[in-house]
């Protein structure tokens, strides 16, 4: 079976929210002292997530991604991990971490299955990245890389940084070269109006273009590469040591083959990140409907997926969810 929205995209790529919490206070992200967090009873269990994961799978979903808020600070979350990593269909299994807790849970997430591994990094310096997260612990986030990268087995470990105007710009030389040191892909992500102060403006946006002139100049790079569905195009350094990703939702945005949904962490199917309607999956799961009425309703929400996310265009009017609250 396949899913597939009225303008005759084939959806195959779940993002599932496991918590909005966070240990992070990301300034493009959340309030210095946080956001109301959801009571645990609204959150999704463990066995209610692999329910629902198991009917996106026979639906036709392929890839999942895990996210949060901060996935590892869900309890046992690798446990979760193993669970969905057993279900049949899945063909990729990843998660999204900020990373201060990997060194903890990375063997564990490795040995329950997880496929590939996206760590939010946004600086490599500790004085701006306590600026931009108001915590101290890059020094955890780098032992946290250290210790996933030395776990026998490991698949793909991706470094997301997301690109701040007056702020990137300092750093991009820096991450080219952790690129080229590490067995890292590093991503610039060009920041989105997803942040719950609502301070986002199109001057705060550093290209992915502007970024890859930058490197181009002091490392040239291959012609950028988009496969069909992903969200990154890929350079590689042209002297063949490691590449680099720009993600460019705002500059050059790529809805004509999006193939995702998110599941929030309280149940809720959108089928854009920018998305301004949710389909509550949660209450009719916890009142009885079987499998097949839920999968009914993710494919009429699926049939109604949004051609485009309108950032930029006049009359945009950002989600009224933010990012964490969303899932990445």
């Amino acid at each position: 079976m396949t899913l597939t929205d009225a303008h005759g995209r084939t959806v195959d790529d779940l993002r599932i929210s496991v918590v909005d919490r966070c240990n992070l206070r990301c300034t493009y992200c959340m309030p210095a002292e946080g956001l109301p967090w959801l009571d645990r009873s609204d959150i999704l269990s463990f066995e209610e997530l692999e329910r629902l994961t198991r009917v996106f799978v026979d639906l036709g979903v392929k890839t999942v991604r895990l996210t949060g808020g901060e996935p590892l600070v869900r309890k046992d979350f690798p446990v979760l991990a193993g669970m969905l990593a057993g279900i049949d269909g899945i063909e990729d299994l990843s998660v999204t971490t900020n990373g201060v807790l990997l060194e903890r849970d990375a063997a564990k997430l490795v040995a329950a299955g997880i496929d590939r591994f996206n760590v939010s990094l946004d600086s490599l310096h500790h004085e701006r990245f306590h600026q931009l997260t108001r915590r101290d612990d890059l020094h955890r986030v780098l032992r946290g890389l250290q210790t996933l990268g030395a776990q026998p087995g490991v698949g793909t470990i991706k470094v997301n940084c997301v690109a701040l105007r007056g702020v990137t710009e300092h750093e991009v030389i820096d991450f080219a070269d952790l690129a080229r040191r590490e067995p890292y892909e590093v991503r610039f992500i060009e920041f989105m109006p997803l942040d719950a102060d609502r301070n986002w403006t199109p001057d705060d946006v550093l290209t992915g273009e502007e970024i890859r002139q930058i490197i181009h100049a002091t490392y040239p790079l291959t012609d950028p590469e988009r496969p069909a569905h992903a969200t990154a195009k890929v350079c590689h350094f042209l002297d063949g040591k490691g590449r680099v990703g720009f993600i460019n939702p705002v500059s050059e945005p790529f809805c004509s083959d999006c193939n995702r949904l998110r599941l929030t962490a309280d149940g809720r199917l959108r089928t854009c990140l920018f998305s301004q309607r949710e389909t509550d999956l949660r209450a009719p799961m916890r009142e009885g409907a079987s499998d097949d009425e839920l999968g009914t309703l993710i494919q009429d929400a699926v049939w109604r997926k949004e051609l485009k996310h309108h950032v930029g265009e006049p009359g945009f009017v950002p989600p009224p969810r933010s990012m964490s609250q969303i899932g990445g």
